[in-house]
């Protein structure tokens, strides 16, 4: 749906040139919510502006549904970009329209008659739960409410793709959990495809089917959630089951194992214990619900050194776990991050 190819964007700042995306390349399929993860200033709000042309990239191609945005101008290009809605990190309400008049805005720009407008307006209200506002004015409004104003202005035009431009990052944790639920819901039952920008973990962890991990304006890290998070030395692992630095110890052996689903299930440190005779450590761990599946991370230490265990990383492989070794030469090895370090 969203096709993203070596797109770049430089600024002119006090007389040097900062490149704000950095070849990136991108594919968000139909039907998904995609989440680019990152911190200030690492390029997410320029890549989001330049999807819908409110900046126009220096290089590269941006496609949605086959259609080369820009090869378009003019009314063709306007037209597009009604296919295309935007939610807005703080609301960027109009304070003398009500709720309900913020939504006809939107349609009056695109000029559709009064009487269309009125229908549209009260099944948008409706669709976002705020039928019973519609008189409101923003300032009478909660944080939430005037977001899902936002959202039901995104919709105004009937879009297939939604971009979010970190739409939760005002909100609490409890209303933040609300809107995300509200977008996974618009998703399925208007098959909307959503892009959004985030600096928030467990924005991915609740909504996102895909994601990516941008900095410097380049993606260190793109791909489907669940793939990333059982990829050994996935950042994005790293960063949802954050564990403190690793502790080696002379004549140890220690290992992050992930598991999910059905290998959740399984006493994996028990079998391991029992089967070779010796006494394994658990030195932390976490598990979580994602997109549906359990997946878990659990941190374990091994008496001695990583050759004397091969047989006991191998029985752990062969179960369908994924393993990293820390410190290990010869082996997979993975420096644990906290996630502030990998969003930054």
């Amino acid at each position: 749906m969203i096709q993203i190819e070596k797109l770049r964007k430089t600024y002119r700042s006090r007389g040097r040139e900062v490149t704000a995306v950095d070849g990136v390349d991108l594919q968000v399929r139909e039907g998904e919510v995609f989440g680019v993860l990152g911190r200030s200033g690492a390029g997410k709000s320029t890549l989001l502006r330049c999807v819908n042309l409110l900046e126009r990239p220096d290089s590269g191609r941006v496609s949605i549904d086959g259609q080369d945005l820009l090869s378009l101008k003019g009314g063709a290009l306007r037209r597009a970009r009604q296919g295309i809605g935007m939610i807005h990190q703080h609301f960027g309400l109009l304070s003398s329209r009500t709720a309900a008049g913020n939504i006809a805005f939107q349609l009056e720009v695109m000029g559709v008659p009064r009487a269309e407008r009125a229908a549209r307006v009260d099944e948008l209200l409706e669709l976002v739960g705020l039928a019973e506002q519609a008189k409101a004015y923003p300032a009478q409004l909660s944080g939430g409410q005037k977001q899902r104003v936002g959202i039901a202005r995104a919709l105004a035009g009937r879009p297939k793709v939604l971009l979010s431009d970190e739409a939760t990052s005002a909100l609490d944790p409890e209303t933040t959990a609300s809107i995300l639920e509200l977008l996974r819901d618009l998703k399925l039952r208007l098959g909307l495809t959503v892009l959004l920008i985030t600096h928030e973990m467990d924005v991915v962890k609740r909504i996102c089917d895909s994601a990516a991990i941008m900095r410097d304006g380049r993606l260190v890290e793109s791909g489907p959630v669940r793939d990333l998070l059982l990829r050994p030395g996935s950042e994005l692992a790293r960063g949802l089951f954050p564990l403190p630095a690793p502790n080696v110890r002379p004549g140890t052996t220690v290992v992050d194992v992930t598991f999910e689903d059905d290998s959740a299930d399984q006493p994996f440190v028990s079998t391991i214990a029992r089967t070779y005779s010796i006494d394994v450590n658990i030195l932390g761990g976490a598990v979580e619900e994602i997109g549906g599946s359990r997946i878990g991370r659990l941190r374990i230490e091994l008496p001695g050194d990583p050759d004397i265990n091969a047989a006991q990383l191998a029985h752990l492989r062969e179960s369908g776990l994924t393993v990293e070794v820390h410190g290990a030469a010869g082996v997979v090895a993975a420096e644990a991050r906290t996630e502030t370090e990998v969003l930054s």
